[in-house]
């Protein structure tokens, strides 16, 4: 039993993780109708500007992360401006290769600027585990919990009562109604790139401090994406509980089965939802009209 809550209480901790990134993914897409696929790359890029920023500002991890938090909007704003705007009318699948071209490029200029060899994130938090009945966490992992609460929280109540995100909303249900009720659809996709990039800065911070920084962790990007899946695409907070289930998953495929089967887990999960709900647990299913 001791066991089981060891995988199970480590497993949300790592699932904590992919619910940023998978948030990320969602809301993008919910309010654009593009996957993001530099999203983990984005999240690489600002844990390797943070390294800079503690180096040369002695940081601490508050302080870090709120730097690094604005200094990924920033970059998710020019991002949408400079690369994603003038593909506006275009087909999504052009956008889409947009953005595996951008990922690419973080890629490459990640290891041109900052090396191929692992690096420590620095910020002074504690790396004793802290015990949690038979599982130890560290402290950035106890963090992330309450950043979750936080983070999940404050989105529901800005979708849910100002003015900008019920726009977000109605921009994406429909986008053409949106656009003939005075909406700026425009300022809509601009602010969700920058939410999205927010949220790659806090994971960014999160796996740097925890599991130091490499050029692959890019990679943690990618096994997120089936958080977003099993939530549903169009779902934010199904994002965010779908990377918790996936991060289970993991742990205990791992555990109980064997090596290998970490990597793996996530796809075997989404595979079997989605053959029973094709949109996802908290996904909208769409509804055509002929």
């Amino acid at each position: 039993m001791d066991y089981f809550l060891q995988l199970l209480i480590s497993g949300v901790a790592v699932g904590l993780v992919y619910g940023f990134i998978g948030m990320g993914f969602a809301m993008i897409f919910r309010a654009t109708g593009v996957v993001n696929f530099a999203q983990g790359e984005l999240m690489m890029l600002v844990a390797y500007i943070g390294f800079t920023l503690v180096g040369t500002f002695k940081l601490g991890f508050w302080p870090l992360l709120l730097a690094s938090i604005g200094v990924s909007v920033l970059i998710g704003l020019m991002v949408e401006v400079l690369l994603i705007r003038p593909m506006l009318g275009q087909p999504v699948f052009s956008t889409v290769m947009v953005t595996i071209g951008l990922a690419v490029i973080i890629r490459s200029v990640v290891v041109l600027i900052w090396g191929a060899d692992p690096m420590p994130l620095a910020t002074g938090l504690s790396t004793t585990p802290i015990r949690i009945g038979p599982a130890g966490l560290y402290p950035a992992q106890i963090y992330a919990l309450g950043i979750m609460a936080c983070v999940v929280g404050g989105l529901w109540a800005f979708f849910r009562f100002s003015r900008t995100g019920i726009a977000m909303r109605a921009t994406a249900n429909l986008q053409t109604t949106a656009l003939l009720m005075g909406i700026n659809v425009k300022r809509i996709f601009a602010l969700s790139w920058a939410l999205s990039a927010g949220l790659a800065a806090i994971a960014g911070v999160l796996v740097g401090v925890i599991y130091d920084l490499n050029p692959g962790m890019w990679l943690t990007g990618l096994r997120s994406f089936p958080a977003v899946i099993l939530g549903g695409l169009d779902s934010v907070f199904g994002a965010a509980l779908g990377g918790v289930l996936i991060g289970v998953a993991e742990n205990l495929s791992e555990g109980y089965i064997g090596r290998g089967m970490k990597e793996i887990a996530g796809f075997v999960l989404i595979l079997v939802v989605l053959m029973v709900r094709p949109y996802g647990l908290f996904g909208k299913a769409e509804i055509e009209r002929v």
